[in-house]
């Protein structure tokens, strides 16, 4: 019985050796610390977190998730998820940069089918550390990522698109682009597919700036996006696939291990201020101290969410029906929605229990940054896109008869 392209990768990381998660933490931690250093100028200066890719790049942490025999480490979306909240809780445009790559080589890894140009780009992708980024976001579509607008020009053995990309996070800084398209200029906007462009082939011309109120290190500018290359560029799956099976569930949860980082990091700097004005008043908490409770206590609930749903994914990655099962993919847009919910929550709370030292910008206990970067998370992919989207099937979904999975 011959195996397919996944049964084939898969047998050989079953063979080869898994990256033992604490070497993972050690590096991302050691690279975190470098991303902390420079979080503050990152912000004010709306810059590319450059000495903290420097570090995940020297540790070579942006192959994590490329399979061993590809030259990369094998790590698990869990594995990832944990790095994605070390990074967090240190600088949160370094923390979503590094999840956004990280998605776009899991729809690589798991969707190459085999493919010469693919495979050997995944190499390059682990072997030198190339850092890949995502343009979903076209013209006045917003975060329509199921809709292409511009289409794939296929003619004499090469491949063109110019897409109008309003967004496209640390584009200039990449290696390559990750580009969804029309499959054609009579496809309809859904018939999608993916494509590679590394940059030597991809013309960026910047149309709009990024000043934004938080996550201002990401250096999402608009794009003019005039890009070539060859037809082995499109990965061989349909790009609807690639969405419901890895791009959705890895980008929420992801995202959602970046926010729980963002609200981890609130939640300390609110208990030692805490905890300091407890001692400076002889054991009497400040008027906050009960806020910091609940900021406890809505983090456990983020954290427990992400992992639950890194559980369900895991347990049912390798089966294509499940991944794409409508109560599948409503449950993890539902997650992303409370994810990033629980975490501005959160913030706040931590911030309501630091009062005013909290508010200032110039102490160990300031929370200013992390509340505008957290205020992101409902509208990365607009929860009320979602909670529209996802309408019609809680119309038809049944409430759960019993507390078992």
């Amino acid at each position: 019985m011959s195996l397919s392209g996944t049964q084939r990768v898969e047998a050989l990381n079953a063979k080869a050796p898994r990256p033992r998660q604490s070497d993972l933490t050690v590096r991302a931690r050691a690279a975190a610390d470098i991303a902390h250093l420079h979080a503050d100028a990152v912000d004010a200066d709306a810059r590319f977190p450059t000495e903290a890719f420097e570090a995940l790049k020297a540790a070579g942490l942006l192959g994590a998730m490329v399979p061993v025999h590809l030259g990369g480490e094998g790590a698990s979306l869990s594995d990832v998820a944990d790095l994605c909240f070390i990074l967090g809780q240190a600088c949160a445009s370094t923390a979503m940069i590094f999840a956004m790559h990280q998605i776009k080589a899991a729809c690589l890894i798991r969707h190459h089918g085999g493919s010469p140009w693919q495979t050997a780009f995944l190499r390059r992708v682990a072997t030198e550390q190339l850092l890949l980024a995502s343009s979903t976001t076209e013209g006045s579509g917003g975060g329509a990522v199921r809709s292409s607008a511009a289409p794939v020009e296929i003619a004499d053995g090469a491949i063109r698109l110019i897409r109008d990309a309003t967004v496209m996070s640390y584009g200039a800084q990449a290696d390559a682009v990750v580009t969804t398209a029309r499959r054609g200029a009579d496809a309809a906007a859904s018939d999608q597919v993916l494509i590679v462009f590394p940059k030597d082939g991809c013309r960026l011309e910047p149309t709009l700036a990024w000043q934004t109120l938080g996550m201002r290190g990401t250096c999402s500018l608009g794009f003019a996006m005039h890009a070539e290359g060859k037809p082995d560029q499109i990965l061989p799956v349909p790009y609807a696939e690639i969405h419901a099976q890895t791009m959705t569930p890895s980008a929420h949860l992801l995202w959602g291990s970046v926010w729980a980082g963002i609200a981890a990091e609130a939640v300390e700097r609110a208990r030692r201020f805490v905890r300091k004005a407890t001692r400076n008043a002889d054991g009497h908490p400040p008027p906050g101290a009960p806020h910091l409770t609940k900021a406890t206590a809505s983090l456990r609930t983020l954290c427990a969410s992400i992992s639950a749903g890194l559980a369900g994914y895991e347990a049912i990655q390798d089966q294509p029906k499940a991944l794409t099962a409508a109560g599948y993919q409503t449950g993890v847009m539902l997650l992303k929605v409370e994810a990033s919910e629980l975490a501005v929550e959160t913030v706040m709370s931590a911030l309501r229990a630091s009062g005013l030292s909290g508010y200032r910008t110039d102490g160990d206990a300031s929370l200013g940054r992390h509340l505008r970067d957290v205020l992101s998370a409902p509208l990365m992919i607009n929860n009320d896109r979602i909670l529209a989207d996802v309408g019609p099937a809680a119309l038809i979904d049944q409430a759960p008869t019993s507390l078992r999975p």
